[in-house]
Formats: structure tokens, sequence, C-alpha cells
């Protein structure tokens, strides 16, 4: 099976592969704050966010552009109670992360700065 790269390097400058990580609180401690909960945790999954660790989500993002955007769509869906915090960083700072104990999710396994065509 071969592989070939779906950008020459020209269009691959042009692309800075970050990471959006999303750490949340919220609270859970009636009915209504339930369902707060539940729509945002489903909004994050609609929007390409994956489970990291338990309330920390992270998100794989073309360029800084794309994750302005994201981050405004964070903001405008977020509940108004709790905590709801924000990292952007790029992918090679992202690939220094230490795992002390646990492992990837398959989600971080199967994402790749080399977007690749099978042929």
């Amino acid at each position: 099976m071969n592989t070939v790269p779906m950008y020459n390097n020209s269009q691959q400058s042009r692309l800075r592969i970050m990471r959006l990580i999303l750490f949340y609180d919220l609270p859970t401690d009636s009915e209504r704050s339930r369902k707060i909960y539940t729509f945002f945790h489903g909004f994050l999954i609609k929007n390409g966010f994956y489970m990291m660790q338990q309330s920390i989500y992270g998100c794989l993002v073309r360029n800084y552009d794309f994750a302005r955007l994201m981050i405004a769509k964070v903001k405008e869906n977020a509940p108004v109670a709790g905590d709801v915090r924000c990292l952007l960083i790029t992918e090679k700072q992202y690939q220094t992360i230490e795992i002390f104990v646990g492992q990837k999710s398959l989600q971080e396994r199967t994402t790749s700065i080399a977007p690749v065509l099978e042929i």
C-alpha cells in the first residue's frame, strides 16, 4: 500500500496544525444543571472534540484562524455557571506531553499532522 501526501510543502507551510484543549467543571446538582451539562458535552462531541480525561477535551484544528473561530463557538455555547477554560498549543508542543499513568486515547493515536491519501 502506497501513501502520498495530500499537500505539497508550500501548502503545508500555510497549515499550522494546533490543538485546542478545553477544561471544564460544571455543576450537576439539579435536573436543570444536568441538562445544561449534557447539552454542552454534546456540543463538544458534535464539533470534533474528543475526551482526553474526565472533563478535559481536545480538538485538532488546522490553523490559528480556525482555532479562533472554534474558541468563539465554544464561548457562545458555554454555560453561564461553572468553570470552562481553553488552552491553544501547537501540535509540536502537544507531542511533548508525557503520560505517566494510562495511555493515549484512540483519537489521539489515530490523529496525525501528516494527512495522507491511500492509493
